[in-house]
């Protein structure tokens, strides 16, 4: 099939353009290549994806209102993976207006696209920054999300609101993917794992908020990737059942769906450290402050609905998935 990819080039998006291309289908990614984090990471990336003769890269901005319309116009897309997004929660409170344009204008361009070119699925980028204050343990897609502590947050939620009303009115099937800190080989460099293998091997001190109490349900890259190959094919449909009252808050009487995907085995933040540190065989000098505005205390996904759509559960070791990423990380940087 005919795939548009957005965020091509980001760590996520690079991930599933790869599997895609290896599995024959015709991809053409999109990304802005902008500089919130090293452009040369974003081009690495790129040039991998560019030895398959069926992917193609176009340098667009989400937030190019005509761009994006002629490049549905110009392409017979029947699926459409959106992950291009101004990702981070600390960003957002320095740099606000750049996730309106992005994640707010951007996504509304790419639902407009899907509903003129009548896109036969939608899955969007989701994540578990959503659940805010909630502290009900593990965070379920029937729990209320309605007090983000981050814009980034907001957007997100915002995102899930803007495709039912586009899946209620036009029929566009919308999935939205709800990630629970992602991990792994290509990672972005302001992500923890990232950083804090940069400051131990360089024995810089690593700063650790909440003293590493806060708990993280940290998901290896390798299992987000096989769950939205597998989401992709499974496309929600109407249901004249449903009911707001009685049904799932995860489901519509649209052809909407939102899941969580995650590892379903949270461990704290100073556990993962300490993995990293027997992984490097190096301790970590580490910096201790409060939790930072914007965090959420602690993120455990309940899959359950995940389980049942795509007979799939994410579960990689975080012993495994770390050392994964340092092998990556250390021949990458030579």
């Amino acid at each position: 099939m005919k795939y548009l990819v957005t965020g091509a080039a980001g760590f996520i998006g690079y991930h599933v353009s790869l599997q895609l291309a290896k599995m024959g289908h015709e991809i053409i990614g999109i990304d802005n290549l902008n500089n919130y984090y090293d452009v040369k990471l974003k081009q690495a990336r790129l040039r991998i994806l560019a030895n398959f003769d069926n992917f193609v890269f176009r340098k667009l901005d989400l937030a190019d209102t005509p761009s994006i319309s002629d490049i549905f116009i110009k392409n017979n897309f029947e699926r459409v993976i959106h992950l291009g997004a101004q990702a981070g929660v600390r960003y957002s409170l320095i740099n606000p207006m750049a996730y309106v344009d992005s994640n707010l204008i951007g996504h509304m361009n790419i639902l407009e696209g899907c509903r003129e070119n009548k896109i036969q699925h939608l899955l969007y980028a989701s994540s578990s920054s959503v659940y805010g204050l909630n502290e009900k343990l593990p965070f379920s897609i029937d729990d209320n999300v309605d007090h983000p502590v981050s814009l980034y947050a907001a957007t997100k939620k915002a995102n899930e609101l803007m495709s039912h009303t586009y899946s209620h009115l036009y029929g566009l099937p919308t999935t939205g993917l709800r990630f629970f800190t992602v991990y792994g080989p290509w990672g972005r460099p302001d992500m923890a794992l990232y950083k804090f293998t940069d400051a131990i091997i360089s024995g810089l001190p690593i700063d650790v908020y909440n003293n590493g109490e806060m708990l993280r349900d940290f998901t290896y890259i390798d299992d987000i990737v096989e769950s939205i190959i597998r989401l992709q094919s499974f496309i929600p449909h109407v249901n004249p059942q449903w009911t707001v009252e009685t049904g799932s808050a995860g489901l519509s009487s649209a052809p909407y769906a939102v899941y969580n995907i995650g590892n379903s085995n949270p461990i704290k933040l100073s556990e993962y450290i300490n993995q990293l540190e027997i992984t490097l065989n190096k301790k970590a000098i580490k910096n201790n402050l409060p939790i930072q505005q914007g965090d959420v205390l602690n993120t455990y996904a309940d899959t359950t609905e995940l389980a049942i759509a795509i007979n799939y559960k994410p579960s990689t070791s975080v012993a495994e998935g770390i050392r994964k990423f340092v092998d990556w990380y250390q021949e990458y940087h030579q």
